[in-house]
């Protein structure tokens, strides 16, 4: 589903606000960031430019500035709702959309040193936000052969990022925005497997966890999965009866974590204890509140 981000108000939709907030949990990885322009083509590992660039980044932490989401971190380019939003990319910024990605930017960046490869209004984001960067496109163009010379010589400076550390890393980085908190790192463990091309399973001790949908870029959990999602204290929904169809309808809810949002993977718990997992239809709130509807739909439950 497309997300149209045409006007100054698509930085208050509550998708882009959402993910900005979600952000701040994030951390990067290494000792330097390298900042990038986003592109039209989603993801914007797709694109021409950006394939250009990871020619020189491989390896290192990347963070693409755009307006209205902030900032996005290589490894949730393909998270909804990142990947899914259309706007127009003019390098043309106004100072609400500078103050609002620069903030973003800043909290991100978290003292990590930064190289700085963006012309425009994503330049003056920079500079109005972060005190001490390298900027290597010095000629307006982020593709041209001096501004890639520049990136690369800057790049060399510093050790790249073990490749298995950074998959390991983008996966948590996914469940932390996900599930709104960093214990989310414990959904995937050291020696987890992600099995499959592009949805991938994600399997610990051969028994599957979570299911990495390519579509949306979003984890759905099995049951084991729900374990753990319960032990980290988000995102739950309680009951007191046993559950006997794959349809939880909001009248048998007795409570149900506040920040859940409609589409949220959800746990299901009856006496403290797993007996399902599905996706959220209702918020947390409306759980509670409604007298008729579905709450969750559940995709796995104990029989």
């Amino acid at each position: 589903m497309k997300i149209p981000c045409i006007i100054d108000e698509s930085l208050y939709r509550p998708e882009a606000v959402r993910w900005r907030e979600r952000m701040s949990l994030l951390q990067p990885l290494g000792d330097v960031v390298v900042v990038l322009p986003c592109s039209m083509r989603k993801p914007y590992s797709s694109s021409k430019s950006h394939t250009i660039f990871i020619r020189a980044t491989k390896n290192i932490q990347e963070a693409v500035l755009t307006s209205p989401f902030g900032v996005c971190p290589r490894e949730m380019e393909r998270t909804y709702p990142i990947q899914s939003y259309d706007t127009s990319t003019t390098g043309d910024w106004s100072k609400e959309e500078i103050d609002v990605t620069g903030e973003c930017l800043k909290k991100y960046i978290a003292g990590k040193d930064v190289i700085a490869h963006v012309s425009g209004g994503y330049r003056e984001v920079c500079e109005a936000y972060l005190d001490d960067a390298v900027y290597t496109c010095n000629d307006g163009r982020a593709t041209s052969w001096d501004s890639m010379d520049n990136l690369k010589m800057e790049v060399k400076k510093y050790p790249r990022i073990k490749t298995k550390e950074k998959r390991l890393k983008g996966f948590r980085s996914i469940a932390r925005y996900q599930f709104r908190t960093p214990k989310a790192d414990t959904l995937l463990p050291d020696g987890v497997k992600a099995v499959g091309r592009f949805t991938k399973r994600m399997l610990l001790d051969k028994e599957q966890i979570a299911t990495l949908s390519f579509d949306t870029g979003l984890y759905s959990l099995n049951l084991k999965g729900g374990e753990i999602l319960k032990d980290i204290g988000t995102n739950w929904v309680e009951i007191d009866f046993e559950m006997k169809t794959n349809t939880l309808f909001a009248p048998g809810i007795l409570n149900a974590d506040p920040g859940i949002v409609p589409r949220d993977e959800v746990v299901i718990l009856r006496n403290d204890e797993v007996v399902g997992v599905g996706k959220a239809v209702l918020s947390g709130d409306e759980m509670k509140k409604a007298t008729k509807g579905v709450g969750v739909r559940v995709r796995h439950r104990n029989k």
